[in-house]
């Protein structure tokens, strides 16, 4: 067996350990009573609720975020910068344009993210392996 062969197994390894996990990680996290879970299998919790316009799949937003895998290892955060981030929402993973289209300005929710709506079997950094569950807490600071 070759280098790429181990390499292959290796990531194929890894992708179903992450998908199991993940899945075990949404059965538990579905059963909490603050958690939603939508018919695509995207979770959210609402930790501050405001009222107001929603934005749309093409909006523009700007927010702040800090994402973490489910075993709490942080892997990306405009909080830790101290600079919201903006960028439309039909050029970010599944998850996002989904779940930020719930939320109006000033309110932050927490998503827990399904492989396939997030970054599939890509592995996308040391934290985030192939079929990884991600969890954000989002605020919404505007809508563009």
């Amino acid at each position: 067996m070759g280098v790429a062969d181990l390499l292959f197994k290796r990531k194929k390894e890894l992708a179903e350990k992450n998908l199991r996990s993940g899945q075990d990680f949404l059965v538990e996290n579905g059963k909490r009573e603050s958690v939603t879970t939508l018919p695509s299998g995207l979770q959210y919790e609402i930790l501050v609720e405001t009222d107001g316009p929603k934005p749309t799949a093409k909006s523009t937003v700007k927010c702040h975020y800090h994402g973490t895998t489910i075993t709490s290892k942080v892997f990306d955060s405009s909080v830790k910068r101290g600079k919201p981030a903006s960028f439309p929402l039909n050029r970010v993973i599944k998850g996002w344009t989904e779940g930020l289209q719930l939320m109006s300005v000033g309110s932050k929710f927490r998503f827990t993210i399904p492989p396939h709506l997030a970054y599939g079997e890509q592995e996308v950094s040391k934290e985030i392996g192939p079929n990884s569950t991600l969890i954000f807490d989002v605020e919404l600071l505007e809508i563009k």
